[in-house]
């Protein structure tokens, strides 16, 4: 029987039985690569005990030698097509939700290599977060961090360029805000030049980047005008002049973004919610909605948060990774952004939707939802109580390629079928803009024959990062 409150799809999700697809690149290349990270990562922290002892360090070790034998396993399990096995009690949230629906799934599909995709990759970082709560010693341990910080570290360009960029706004504010509602305003130009820098920010993804260099990333973060125009031909649903329309109706309204990753990503989220609040009429407050425990590598947790801001303060932050050190000027706008920031922080302008304290897996019934397996379109069944609270919003800002795959509930759609008809029961109870570069197969709300020009142009179009799409669909009034 199917699983309680799950949509049914009129089409199958991706999953790794499809050769071709990037399920099975996921599983034989990707996660691999993931989870030998993090073994590296445990083993370079037993290296530091080992060399520089404390109390705890005995019974630290041995913890983090278990740690890294049972991700061990699960590698190995992973390439021999073993069966996926219940989460044991770690005393974190979003366990039964996996267990559940595991047990309705029949021996065939319940392997790494047949499971659908989206469960098994949220199943796979929620098995690995059990290895870590089960313990004492590493129950607030984050195995991605240092990869998170070092790639913030290496966005020092493309940051420096937008702190810039986003004070001089707030100074010219008045100047922008100046007949906003006519055509080409300059408020639109400076609104589509800040959610464009927010979209392509998503090309960080380190759960998806694993090996790509620095150089490779900072070309990625081009974010000057010449650079935005070229991108913009990349988009290949682009709704953001509807969105606009949409925004010069709202006063003093609320925007949510559900964030995807941290670093240069979050960095641009900042960015866009900054401008929103501090240049338009339209956006009084912005709510930040972080992942409760370690997800997809890259995702931002509370404290990755209040940190990415607290960093920007640290004028030797960005020393090692800057190919030219920064200059005063860089700093003074860097710490000019930040306190800006914080003073939004303390006033309520910017909220995180959980407290920015919040432990590891212990997140409140707000913060639960966005680890589970579920697809979005089970969100009006599975998670009333987050609805309600998005409903309270005038526009929810749905970050990357994840989220995406969550709004469409990562099923092979026709390229060409409408975005509100593949967001299922979601559709109207919210107004929704994603913002996802593609990452992954499943894609909709395409103009007829763009997918079939791009398998020949471009055959990767679907997973390089190269595209994008951009989807709105506003809220039905009653």
């Amino acid at each position: 029987m199917p699983f309680p409150g799950l949509f049914k799809l009129p089409y199958d999700r991706c999953s790794p039985k499809e050769k071709k697809g990037f399920a099975y690149t996921s599983l034989v290349k990707r996660w691999p690569v993931v989870l030998t990270n993090i073994v590296s990562a445990v083993s370079n922290v037993n290296h530091e005990l080992h060399m520089n002892p404390d109390a705890n360090s005995e019974a630290k070790l041995v913890e983090g030698k278990k740690i890294i034998s049972q991700i061990s396993q699960m590698k190995y399990d992973m390439g021999h097509n073993a069966a996926l096995t219940p989460i044991e009690n770690d005393g974190d949230i979003n366990r039964e939700c996996y267990n559940d629906e595991l047990r309705t799934y029949p021996d065939e599909d319940c392997r790494w290599g047949t499971m659908n995709w989206l469960y098994a990759e949220c199943y796979m970082y929620r098995r690995l977060r059990s290895y870590f709560a089960s313990t004492v010693h590493w129950k607030e341990y984050d195995p991605f961090f240092e990869q998170k910080a070092e790639t913030y570290k290496s966005s020092s360009v493309a940051i420096v360029h937008l702190a810039k960029a986003m004070n001089q706004a707030v100074q010219e504010t008045d100047d922008l805000s100046q007949n906003y509602e006519a055509e080409g305003s300059a408020l639109e130009i400076a609104f589509l030049e800040m959610i464009q820098a927010d979209l392509w920010g998503n090309a960080t993804d380190l759960s998806l980047l694993v090996d790509l260099k620095y150089e490779d990333i900072q070309k990625l973060q081009a974010v000057g005008s010449a650079a935005q125009q070229e991108q913009a031909k990349n988009i290949l649903r682009n709704d953001l002049p509807r969105v606009w329309s949409y925004l010069k109706t709202v006063k003093n309204g609320r925007v949510d973004i559900i964030l995807d990753n941290a670093g240069f990503e979050l960095f641009t989220d900042l960015i866009l919610a900054d401008f929103l609040v501090s240049c338009t009429p339209f956006v009084d407050t912005v709510v930040f909605h972080p992942k409760a425990i370690p997800w997809f590598v890259s995702d931002v947790l509370p404290y990755d948060f209040t940190w990415a801001i607290d960093s920007l303060l640290d004028s030797s932050f960005f020393a090692s990774h800057a190919s030219t050190p920064l200059s005063p000027d860089d700093l003074a706008s860097l710490s000019a952004l930040a306190s800006r920031w914080k003073r939004y922080l303390d006033s309520g302008k910017f909220k995180l939707s959980v407290p920015a304290d919040t432990k590891l897996g212990k997140a409140t019934p707000l913060g639960r939802f966005w680890t589970t397996q579920y697809a979005f379109q089970d969100l009006p069944e599975v998670a009333p109580g987050t609805l309600d609270e998005l409903r309270k919003s005038d526009l929810v800002i749905f970050k990357g390629d994840l989220n995406y795959r969550k709004l469409v509930g990562d099923a092979w759609w026709p390229t060409t079928t409408p975005f509100e008809e593949a967001l299922g029961p979601l559709a109207g109870k919210i107004t929704l803009l994603s913002l996802r570069t593609n990452k992954a197969d499943t894609v909709v709300g395409l103009e007829e024959g763009v997918a079939e020009r791009l398998d020949k142009e471009a055959p990767d179009w679907r997973i390089s990062g190269k595209y994008a799409v951009v989807s709105f669909s506003e809220r039905r009034r009653r």
